[in-house]
């Protein structure tokens, strides 16, 4: 079920690249954050039609505690942070080959990434497909420390994303 939630949520991400962001590349990119603001409210919405907006109790992924001296730690915080250092290697390798080199010239100078040959198709929707199977990595990590689904489980995650995004600036 791991591995169907994160290439679900890569997928979900691609599909959503092309639907709603691939028509707005030329917009300003406020147009941007407006319409990611717009595609969370729709995906919560259509998650609480499908599923009901009551919360769902999820069996345990990881249990049980770890000693260390009088320390005890959660199996799941142990987890996270030896899946996260493995996440955040593979993203530093990734992002060191010419695909990687791609995304960083697309992001600094689309146009100019343009001119030296980038696809900025391929480029930017390997960029959402990245993304979103960390989001997906990030939602199967959260659910090991509450064991609680519902649709509104990212809003605060969200809501902190973006405040993020508005105070380093927009662009």
């Amino acid at each position: 079920s791991v591995v169907i939630a994160i290439a679900a949520s890569t997928i979900l991400g691609v599909v959503i690249e092309k639907v709603a962001y691939t028509p707005l590349r030329k917009a300003p990119r406020l147009s941007l954050l407006i319409t990611a603001i717009g595609i969370s409210f729709l995906l919560e919405n259509g998650a609480q039609l499908l599923f009901g907006a009551d919360t769902k109790s999820m069996d345990p992924i990881v249990t049980g505690q770890v000693m260390l001296g009088s320390l005890k730690i959660s199996k799941a915080a142990l987890l996270t942070i030896a899946v996260t250092i493995v996440a955040m290697v593979a993203l530093t390798l990734t992002v060191q080959t010419k695909l990687g080199k791609a995304m960083r010239a697309v992001s600094e100078d689309m146009g100019a990434a343009q001119l030296m040959g980038i696809s900025l198709n391929k480029t930017i929707s390997f960029t959402f497909a990245i993304g979103s199977a960390l989001a997906g990595i990030g939602s199967v990590l959260y659910l090991c420390a509450y064991q609680q689904a519902s649709p509104t489980m990212g809003s605060m995650l969200g809501l902190k994303a973006f405040v993020a995004a508005v105070l380093g600036g927009i662009g």
